[in-house]
């Protein structure tokens, strides 16, 4: 299949970017977007001292150096395409990840030790513009006395094994 193929300016060379006419052999789906496989036309030396046409096989990226030939159909071109990943696949079921860490929610409720509650940061009872805790020291706080771990937006759930040990955890 016929494609454009644009090739790079050379300043130093006073060359503009150009596009040419090259064979469409493959195309690829990567992590970071569609790889073709295209053959350029060019010439080799034989051994005999002459010169051949050839075609110069690379991979580029598409659409930065690749454009359609207008009245192709490209359906019939070798495609592999990115197997979804198992991420992906988490990603879809679930959603899209909560924010990582824990905020203190400060209870100050007359004398005695500050009270508080840990909330997940995205929790509707978090309060706003509090600080982040990593997992240690969101434990810390949790082991104090007189602080809760909110059941509404899943901490106690995601902080209670990690206090408690995992064999604490039953079917009920």
């Amino acid at each position: 299949m016929p494609v454009r193929v644009v090739l790079p300016a050379d300043p130093l060379l006073g060359i503009e970017q150009q596009e040419v006419v090259a064979r469409l052999w493959k195309r690829r789906q990567t992590e970071t977007g569609w790889a073709y496989l295209v053959g350029l036309p060019s010439y080799r030396d034989r051994e005999d001292g002459g010169v051949e046409a050839a075609e110069y096989r690379v991979w580029v990226r598409a659409p930065d150096h690749v454009r359609p030939v207008d009245g192709v159909d490209y359906d019939q071109v070798a495609t592999e395409r990115l197997e979804p990943s198992p991420q992906s696949a988490v990603r879809e079921v679930l959603g899209e990840r909560r924010p990582s860490g824990w905020v203190l929610a400060k209870v100050c409720e007359g004398r005695g030790p500050a009270r508080g509650v840990l909330h997940a940061p995205d929790c509707e009872e978090a309060p706003q513009g509090a600080p982040l805790l990593d997992v240690e020291h969101a434990l810390n706080a949790a082991e104090a006395p007189g602080t809760r771990l909110c059941t509404l937006c899943g901490c106690a759930q995601e902080l209670t094994p990690l206090l408690s040990g995992f064999d604490h955890i039953t079917d009920s």
